[in-house]
């Protein structure tokens, strides 16, 4: 009947039979967050347990790493979960007889390991999770954050390739809810896991993903990063779900930031090379950078014709080490307060300390406005 083109609501009226994923065709980039939404029965929370498959799909592949998942037997499968995959669900699913750090090795218990071997790794974990000092503790006895720490601690104690997140935050009060997004985001830094994570919450996903699937009646309707979801919407629907998205808080130091060959490099340029740059590109101050991109500061025109009349050849003596830059992903709404007094453009540097644009402030003031004019 789907092939036919007959749609999802004639199908369940017709078969009393729902269409839960309808020709769903997607790719998961190693160490990416995918996030995958849409609207209460558009088919994401299926779609997500179709590839770990608590629910076998009617047809298609699932690969990973090259391995069908569709075609595995169960004792394959069963291994293949316990190795590749790690799972948070939406109610914790905890054991409430078990302490926190049993609930946190079960995966490793049901593969056997030696419990010595399996209560250090799971002692590991809590600690990654902020739960160090809770393992005796049981999961009545943790607020509802906490025990979402201890469903991903036992997810990630198994170090699965890929982690499955089914509405893992939608549970939690807002404030708590918003401590953990921050927390995967910090997480995923650090162990740079591949995550799909579902979620029917728009401003989640564009916090959390660097990919968005959006899904209506059991179909993909849109596949791109944040940016292009909301800026290129693929359909009217997709217009519709973005529509009263406030640009002004997804906009970040990254996306509004400018590319510029105006800097000067550390160890090449002297004074003199630098008041050339300076008065090419009609600016009073450049920025200084390693011949690795590395930030190193900030040169003013006037620093550099007193160190050309003194005859001075290097730069290390006049370079402003300690001025203000920001981090690529510092939301928008912040820069205008730390560009407040700013004599000269911001610098957007990496936490590896590396370079990569400055922020003008028209441009970060245009880029505003746009976003509050939707």
């Amino acid at each position: 009947m789907l092939e036919k083109g007959i749609p999802k609501d004639k199908i369940l009226e017709k078969t009393g039979l729902s269409i839960g994923v309808n020709n769903a065709s997607f790719d998961v980039v190693e160490g990416e967050i995918l996030v995958i939404m849409g609207l209460s029965g558009s088919g994401k929370s299926t779609l997500v347990r179709c590839l770990n498959r608590l629910i076998n799909p009617t047809s298609g592949k699932i690969l990973v790493d090259g391995v069908d998942v569709a075609k595995l037997s169960e004792g394959e499968l069963r291994l293949f979960r316990q190795n590749k995959f790690g799972m948070v669900f939406q109610n914790f699913a905890l054991f409430p007889h078990r302490t926190v750090i049993q609930n946190t090795e079960y995966g490793l218990e049901i593969k056997g390991v030696d419990k010595l071997i399996r209560q250090k790794k799971a002692m590991e974990v809590l600690e990654q999770v902020g739960l160090n000092g809770w393992a005796d503790y049981y999961p009545r006895q943790l607020s509802g954050g906490m025990q979402q720490r201890v469903g991903l601690a036992r997810a990630l104690a198994l170090d699965p390739d890929i982690l499955l997140m089914d509405e893992a935050f939608s549970a939690l009060d807002p404030l708590i809810r918003k401590d953990m997004q921050d927390e995967l985001i910090e997480l995923q830094s650090r162990l740079g896991k591949t995550i799909v994570f579902i979620s029917h919450d728009l401003d989640e996903a564009l916090k959390l993903g660097d990919r968005i699937v959006l899904m209506k009646d059991g179909a993909i309707v849109q596949i791109g990063p944040p940016d292009e979801i909301l800026s290129n919407p693929a359909t009217r629907y997709v217009e519709k779900f973005v529509e009263d998205v406030d640009m002004s808080k997804v906009l970040t130091a990254d996306t509004v930031k400018r590319k510029t060959d105006d800097f000067g490099t550390l160890g090449h340029d002297g004074p003199k090379s630098l008041l050339r740059k300076m008065d090419k590109a009609g600016i009073s101050y450049i920025f200084i950078v390693t011949k690795n991109q590395a930030f190193v500061g900030m040169v003013t025109d006037e620093d550099a014709a007193e160190a050309v009349k003194k005859g001075e050849t290097s730069i290390e003596s006049i370079i402003r080490r300690d001025i203000k830059t920001v981090n690529p992903n510092s939301p928008a709404t912040e820069l205008l307060t730390i560009m407040k007094d700013l004599p000269h453009p911001l610098a957007v540097v990496t936490e590896q300390g590396r370079f990569t644009g400055v922020i003008i402030r028209g441009t970060l003031l245009s880029a505003l406005s746009h976003g509050d004019n939707g």
